[in-house]
């Protein structure tokens, strides 16, 4: 949560984001603060699914994976708004889609609705590169 209340903190405060040139289907503002604490829950609701599966617990390879995701995951707004480095964001989330998505396929082989509960999550960070990129490309 605290995450969530920093960000939307550094986006209203930030004149530099206000002056980038945005994709056109960059959702309002508010959107984010509706998402992103639904997706959390879904990934934490996913990880407790994995970690307390008697495949894993009290620890697999699959867990690493996905608290690597949630590092970059975290890192994100800090580089992009904070260090006003969006090429470096980017990669930022590059690295999360890809741990995430190894997460999803290791989750997938100890519980099939600890995996699902990551695709919403898969699909907004498909959204948010594209957003990065556009910002990348055309500033």
């Amino acid at each position: 949560m605290f995450k969530i209340i920093k960000m939307f903190t550094i986006i209203y405060m930030n004149e530099w984001y206000r002056k980038l040139n945005k994709a056109p289907w960059t959702p309002p503002n508010w959107v984010f603060g509706v998402v992103w604490p639904i997706l959390y829950l879904l990934m934490g609701i996913s990880f407790f699914l994995v970690w307390t599966n008697k495949k894993c617990y009290p620890y697999c390879n699959p867990l690493l994976y996905f608290l690597v995701q949630l590092g970059f995951n975290l890192m994100w707004t800090t580089l992009f708004f904070q260090y006003k480095k969006p090429e470096l964001a980017m990669l930022d989330l590059i690295l999360t889609y890809v741990f995430t998505f190894y997460t999803y396929v290791e989750f997938k082989t100890i519980s099939n609705l600890a995996s699902l509960l990551l695709l919403p999550y898969l699909a907004w960070l498909t959204l948010a590169f594209t957003l990065n990129a556009y910002v990348v490309i055309y500033n």
